[in-house]
């Protein structure tokens, strides 16, 4: 029996499928996959509370349970009647477990017909959830359940949460039935190949590419990459390849290093990438830079957020997958050459917004550039912000204004090889010497590890110690990016002594 899910490994990449199975200890599941998982765990569950409110259904648990106990049981609960919660179903070599089942109480003819809701934690239906929704149907419907309904439910991220508890309307429904019990027999052809590959004894011969990433990232790619030969310098160092003919040309040729592409296929600055990667060089246009950043003089100030993006909002006037902010950090370099730090975090669990915004507006002034790097996360939260604090949204929008990106101006006048294509500030960092960057931290060290360190700390379950503890992990992390931002600026606009300051604001 293959589950929906090994169905869909399949149909990404047959060794994908067949390692799911047979070699699970090279499994590497990433930080980024984890919160993936934690989010649909959140939404289901709340799910199965909008379409039960009281209590009436069951909830079939296979890992404790077993699989054949939980498929006689969801075949015996059908005549109950009741809403039923991750039942199983099997036919023709396939196992499914329902998000929800529910009595079709507007059904026709004899009123015994059920709904099925696929539940997704993303804000919009993808098309592999349509495809998640045909393998359901194909597999109820050969099992005899009698479906009248089916549909993908995902977040609605317009919808604004009113507190209290209240999360009707946090769910928004695509119907379709029709067209997934239309794809049968395509279902069908999955299993059959899915079932063949499943039963080799030799692990699949597929090469890497763009299937190693859509619509996932697999978690076998470190396997998958050992027994490949690496290029000296990988054409996937190319940065932004979206031209149809350098598209074209890479997957007619073959190519693998960039040495084999012509500087006719490329961009100017995809062949700033190829010649610094192919001599060992760093590539900078110090007079570019300078000339880009000249306009911003006077007080400088170097900002950078950590926000958190919940898929269910917890509080009220939020929307899902909002980015609401709980840290900055901010370096200001004055005219006379002192450097001052100033930093906000708030891990009480409460909304941290209101302080968060009053903070900001008083460090940041009212006059003088604020360096970001990749001003459209920071400018997104700030215009966020100013639509929901009325009393701050003037202060907030002319701040918006104020920001300055740096990420832009690096991309356009540097690059160095060890960025590997690469333009993050933590891909650059690295590369400006003086021995600190973001693999000297403890704990917290990317975005991602940042949120989960906020979700931990917030958690009211949390010991103190263990809290106090991420805490610093947060406090130095973002510390870190906004004084990169400062060794940065003094890199691109020619003033050393300050790129070998060490960080004692």
């Amino acid at each position: 029996m293959l589950s929906k899910s090994r169905l869909l490994a399949y149909r990404q990449c047959q060794r994908r499928l067949w390692l799911e199975i047979h070699r699970r200890d090279l499994l590497v599941v990433s930080a980024q996959q984890q919160a993936r998982f934690d989010a649909g765990h959140r939404v289901g569950e709340l799910a199965r509370k909008l379409a039960d409110p009281q209590g009436q259904g069951v909830f079939f648990d296979a890992q404790r349970d077993g699989f054949a106990a939980v498929l006689r049981a969801s075949s015996q609960a059908l005549s109950e009647r009741r809403p039923l919660f991750e039942a199983g179903f099997a036919a023709h070599g396939a196992i499914v477990f329902v998000d929800l089942l529910l009595p079709d109480l507007e059904s026709e003819g004899d009123g015994r017909g059920w709904r099925l809701v696929e539940v997704k934690s993303s804000g919009s239906v993808k098309p592999y959830h349509l495809d998640d929704l045909a393998v359901q149907v194909h597999v109820l419907r050969s099992a005899g359940v009698d479906l009248t309904s089916a549909a993908v439910a995902c977040l609605d991220t317009r919808w604004i949460y009113p507190g209290c508890g209240d999360y009707s309307g946090l769910l928004r429904y695509e119907e379709g039935l029709e067209a997934a019990a239309a794809r049968s027999p395509e279902v069908q052809g999955w299993i059959d190949g899915g079932r063949a590959v499943a039963g080799e004894a030799v692990e699949p011969e597929v090469g890497m590419g763009a299937h190693c990433t859509t619509p996932f990232a697999c978690p076998f790619t470190a396997h998958c990459g050992q027994g490949q030969a690496q290029a000296q310098h990988p054409v996937h160092w190319l940065p932004k390849v979206q031209r149809k003919v350098l598209k074209e040309f890479l997957r007619s040729s073959g190519a693998t290093d960039m040495a084999e592409v012509p500087d006719e296929l490329l961009n100017a600055t995809q062949r700033r990438v190829k010649h610094a990667t192919l001599s060992g060089q760093a590539c900078f246009d110090a007079d570019g830079a300078r000339k880009a950043l000249a306009p911003h003089a006077g007080t400088l100030r170097f900002l950078d957020f950590e926000a958190a993006a919940r898929p269910v909002p917890v509080w009220a006037g939020s929307r899902p997958y909002q980015q609401v902010p709980f840290q900055f950090s901010l370096h200001t370099l004055h005219e006379d050459g002192r450097v001052e730090h100033e930093e906000f975090i708030d891990l009480s669990g409460s909304d941290p917004s209101q302080a968060f915004a009053q903070s900001l507006v008083r460090v940041c002034g009212t006059a003088g550039p604020v360096f970001v790097y990749n001003a459209g996360f920071e400018g997104q939260v700030i215009s966020s912000l100013a639509a929901w604090l009325p009393d701050l949204e003037v202060t907030l929008r002319a701040l918006r204004h104020r920001l300055v990106d740096l990420k832009p101006v690096t991309e356009q006048h540097y690059y160095h090889p060890a960025q590997q294509g690469k333009w993050g500030l933590k891909s650059v960092l690295p590369t400006l010497g003086g021995g600190s960057d973001h693999s000297q931290l403890e704990g917290v060290a990317d975005g991602q590890m940042a949120v989960n360190a906020y979700l931990e700390a917030t958690d009211p379950d949390t010991p103190p110690l263990r809290k106090e503890e991420l805490r610093q992990q947060l406090l130095t992390y973002c510390r870190l990016d906004t004084w990169a931002m400062v060794r940065l600026w003094a890199l691109l606009v020619g003033r050393p002594e300050l790129d070998e300051w060490e960080n004692t604001a």
